[in-house]
């Protein structure tokens, strides 16, 4: 009963952060969405049009209104991953022992500053990458006989950079997941070695599942994962050089202490004896 209620209090927590992250975020959707809109703005710039006048449309009446309400709930989550992961620690911290509290609060630390780091890359690069694909397939000018614009739903355009912030910043946790597994026990820099083969076909494959139909995302996504992957490699063999190593000291420290005590006996028997 005493963690059922302790599971309620951090439940209300998290969801009334949540809630009033996204109150916040709901408020200032437009100006939300206004920012969103700027990589769109740089890609128009790259493919030569004029970043001025970028358009977006909304088909249905209620569309940008549940345009907005999802705005704000992925900048709500956003916003309150820090108080949601913090109750989930505290939620977990009293059953593990003081070394495992310290070991897993830098994972703790490191997974929301690498999605952001993500995100940031989708923003400032892939977005612009990914729309300036998507314009360059438009005919538009007096020379051409059939005139195609690019006019992208609010919704869409919405459902694209979200699709693309909550891939990268998922794949970016590859280097803390693997290390709490290689800290574990459950993998080792050998099998991740082993497996690098096949990790390259998954990451080609999951990128073509998480992001658009275009070879500029699903690169994008692919190669970083990989480099991730290498990065877990490196990770895992640090882990697993600093395990041997205390393992090494403790035998160590067991071994002097088993002689000191031989040490102590053979005098305690030495003056016995006398």
């Amino acid at each position: 009963m005493e963690h059922l209620i302790e599971l309620r209090t951090r439940l209300m927590w998290a969801i009334g952060g949540f809630f009033v992250a996204f109150l916040v975020c709901f408020f200032f959707a437009k100006q939300l969405f206004n920012l969103l809109v700027i990589p769109f703005q740089w890609a128009t710039g790259w493919a030569g049009l004029d970043p001025t006048k970028v358009d977006l449309i909304y088909t249905a009446p209620q569309e940008f209104f549940f345009t907005q309400i999802k705005l704000g709930m992925f900048g709500g989550l956003v916003l309150a991953f820090p108080l949601i992961a913090a109750q989930i620690y505290k939620f977990v911290a009293p059953g593990l022992y003081k070394n495992e509290r310290g070991a897993f609060l830098p994972f703790l630390i490191a997974s929301p500053i690498l999605f952001l780091i993500g995100g940031a890359l989708v923003y400032f690069f892939f977005t612009p990458m990914v729309m300036w694909f998507f314009l360059s397939m438009q005919q538009v000018g007096p020379d051409e006989e059939v005139q195609i614009s690019l006019l992208p739903r609010v919704s869409e355009y919405l459902g694209l950079i979200m699709t693309l912030i909550f891939s990268f910043g998922l794949v970016f946790q590859l280097p803390v997941v693997t290390s709490l597994m290689a800290r574990v026990g459950l993998l080792t820099a050998a099998g991740l070695v082993d497996k690098r083969k096949y990790a390259i076909v998954i990451a080609f494959v999951v990128a073509a599942v998480l992001t658009p139909p275009d070879p500029v995302s699903q690169i994008g996504l692919a190669l970083p994962t990989i480099l991730l992957y290498e990065i877990s490699i490196i990770l895992a063999r640090r882990i697993e050089k600093t395990r041997a190593l205390a393992e090494a000291a403790k035998a160590k420290a067991e071994a002097d202490e088993e002689a000191r005590e031989a040490a102590e006996a053979q005098a305690a028997a030495e003056t016995k004896a006398t």
